[in-house]
């Protein structure tokens, strides 16, 4: 049985969201998994996770993000809009 990869962690907070970083990265993976290694790549802005999502590797380039996420309000006494003549729902 093989042993687990050794994961490295990369910080990858300060690279520009373009496909060449996108690239880079794929390439990076790839030689770390031929050596048994594992990358994972930490505080990637947004807008690299969606170009890694829109170019489908996001499986290969396993993000993690380290961001907060937003807390969203919850809407309070919102009701449905009807005409009069139709039936409650």
């Amino acid at each position: 049985m093989a042993a687990a990869p050794i994961t490295i962690d990369l910080d990858v907070s300060g690279l520009a969201a373009d496909v060449l970083t996108v690239d880079a990265l794929a390439r990076l993976q790839l030689s770390a998994r031929r050596r048994g290694r594992r990358l994972r790549l930490g505080d990637a802005s947004d807008e690299l996770q969606e170009l890694i999502a829109l170019v489908g590797l996001s499986d290969v380039l396993g993000v993690e993000s380290q961001r907060q996420p937003e807390q969203r309000e919850q809407r309070v006494g919102v009701e449905e809009e009807r005409e009069l003549g139709d039936p409650a729902l």
